[in-house]
């Protein structure tokens, strides 16, 4: 993060340590260094954190207001320019995530017509497949014990995988399973480092995340060659629909005044939809899980409004607007466990933010942990809560009181696909098992999304298929 100068606009500052500021405090818990600072301080806080010469000052927005500024109506002022934006996408590619301006505008046009309801609709009965492979594996689980953030990590990977693909996944699910963490800790060490080696130097670090980055390159640009010259895939189930695969339509995607994808650009959109495609959708359900875990009131009443609207029927994507309370549990679970719990952007030119003025060049953090447990938006914010997200209590609530997904022009395009995939998945699990808790606090931190630091289990009770 590049040092951006104090000039006295009077946004009070968190307490740190003489010369280091916050940085031990960010270091072992930004999540919690953020909520006191919201604490102390109210919704515009500055944090320094570095020795002098190498300091970050990080200009935190910690209101709803503010963010819907910084994401929505002053978003052009506030880039994806900082040293962690770079990082992933000098690891994962130019795609939808990083990409900016011309590049982002034309990658957006040509994605977009993929990603409506109707599309996505369509990808419900492969979220149910995958989902039944997985609830029919848990019946040898030891003991009924399962780790729900490791099991969401590997359902949502092959779900998405499936989607991308169309096809036997479980080679190209191996090699990301593999690759993707040697390559995100070498993002997050060098995204969150004052000074950083060229990547070029043959370190045992660089070389290592080389590695991992030339594997899953190479799985990704195999299989966009063999669908470009019409080829099957490899173990592809006879029943796939050959051109339906999301990979097919990307490659075929062309809108007017934009030429198609090339194969690398290819490459960079797809590694984008395996990485946020699967790691915000596994976080959203685990911690639904463990949460419904915690409150057996609240999953017994989800279980029947499952067992009511289903039956025993696979469900579909119709079944999504049928299952309300189902989705208030997961937009509550996203309320306290955010996928993407911190927000990071660069500023332009000075701005007013909630009355206070950022200035320019100044590292802007939004953290939709903070803001998701403001008491000026959510009472009692620690507690549990479906009923929050009953159409009435939306609408009293400012919009960016909620932004799990972004907001403003840089919404996350697969929004839908994200509540698709949980309520369909969340409904199986819950028609087959009650759900106990075995770890009943689950500690966490921020990767490029969040996660379980420590084992996140529960306790699956068979309960038949109607509960």
């Amino acid at each position: 993060m590049a040092l951006a100068e104090n000039t006295g606009t009077g946004i009070p500052e968190l307490a740190g340590v003489p010369l280091l500021g916050s940085l031990f405090d960010l270091k072992s818990d930004s999540l919690g260094t953020y909520l006191r600072a919201r604490h102390r301080h109210g919704d515009v806080v500055r944090i320094t954190a570095g020795p002098p010469g190498l300091r970050a000052e990080l200009h935190c927005v910690f209101s709803a207001e503010g963010a819907q500024q910084v994401l929505a109506s002053q978003s052009a002022n506030f880039r994806k320019d900082n040293a962690f934006y770079q990082e992933v996408r000098d690891s994962f590619g130019n795609g939808l995530l990083t990409s900016q301006d011309e590049d982002y505008l034309r990658q957006r046009r040509l994605v977009q017509p993929l990603f409506t309801r109707r599309r996505v609709d369509t990808y419900a009965g492969a979220v149910a497949t995958e989902t039944q492979a997985t609830v029919d594996a848990w019946r040898t689980a030891p003991d009924g014990v399962v780790d729900v953030a490791e099991e969401m990590m590997a359902l949502a990977l092959r779900a998405v995988a499936r989607i991308l693909f169309g096809t036997d996944v479980d080679a190209t699910v191996e090699v990301v399973d593999r690759c993707f963490p040697v390559i995100t800790e070498y993002v997050l060490r060098r995204g969150y480092s004052p000074v950083n080696i060229p990547r070029s130097w043959p370190t045992p670090q660089n070389q290592r995340a080389a590695a991992a980055m030339a594997e899953l390159y190479g799985v990704c640009d195999g299989i966009i060659a063999r669908r470009r010259t019409g080829q099957q895939e490899p173990g592809a189930d006879a029943g796939d629909a050959a051109g339906e695969d999301l990979l097919s339509l990307l490659a075929a995607a062309e809108s007017a005044g934009d030429a198609a994808f090339d194969a690398a650009e290819l490459r960079d959109q797809v590694l984008v939809f395996l990485l946020a495609g699967h790691e915000t959708t596994a976080t959203s359900l685990a911690f639904a899980l463990h949460l419904l875990a915690l409150h057996p009131e609240q999953q017994d009443r989800g279980r029947e409004e499952v067992s009511r609207v289903l039956g025993d029927r696979r469900p579909v994507a119709a079944d999504l607007d049928r299952l309300p309370y189902l989705t208030q549990v997961l937009k509550e679970a996203m309320r306290l466990y955010p996928a993407a719990p911190v927000i990071g952007r660069r500023s332009v030119a000075a701005a007013e933010i909630d009355g206070h003025t950022v200035p320019a060049g100044a590292d802007v953090i939004l953290a939709p942990w903070v803001t998701h447990r403001n008491p000026r938006y959510w009472p009692d914010p620690d507690r549990f809560d479906p009923e929050r997200f009953t159409p009435e209590a939306e609408a009293a609530r400012p919009r960016y009181a909620w932004f799990p997904f972004g907001g403003g022009p840089r919404a996350c395009i697969g929004q839908h696909f994200s509540m698709l995939e949980s309520v369909i998945a969340l409904a199986m699990i819950l028609r087959e098992y009650a759900v106990e808790p075995v770890d009943r606090e689950i500690p966490v931190s921020t990767g490029i999304t969040l996660r379980a630091n420590g084992p996140a289990r529960c306790r699956l009770r068979p309960i038949g298929p109607t509960g």
